[in-house]
């Protein structure tokens, strides 16, 4: 089997978008993606973007928020960004990274009650599990 792809997501705070986004590509390609979150103010993982992630099987509940000053230094296949703060904040990666840009919803902002909230927090969930899956099946030829 080939090496396993390294990939890196970011956002601003690494406390949903990114973290969704790191437990579903483990989750549906780890096999073949080498997964990291981060952000570029990291905050806390939100316990609203847990439970969207626990509403279709995937448990993120030991996951932390991780400041993208972690990974200085290091190679990454892929930079992936879902958010347009970390896209304009995203450092220089060593080596031939490609950057992804993706800009999805902050579902942290949603207002309403607490069913609007998780709808949005689900959407977002569907959306990013989408693009990644168009990603693994584009880099699996």
């Amino acid at each position: 089997m080939s090496e396993k792809r390294r990939v890196l997501i970011l956002c601003t705070g690494n406390s949903a978008r990114s973290q969704m986004a790191e437990g579903l590509l483990l989750h549906d390609a780890g096999h073949r993606f080498e997964v990291a979150s981060a952000g570029v103010e990291p905050s806390r993982v939100r316990q609203e973007a847990i439970e969207a992630m626990s509403d279709i099987g995937i448990d993120i509940s030991r996951h932390r928020s991780k400041s993208v000053d972690e990974f200085s230094g290091e190679e990454f296949d892929y930079v992936i960004t879902v958010c347009d703060n970390a896209n304009e904040h995203c450092p220089v990666f060593p080596g031939n990274t490609k950057r992804i840009h993706w800009s999805f919803d902050d579902p942290v902002a949603a207002e309403g009650d607490d069913d609007t909230k998780r709808a949005v927090y689900r959407r977002v969930r569907d959306e990013i599990r989408r693009r990644l899956r168009l990603l693994a099946a584009a880099t699996s030829k």
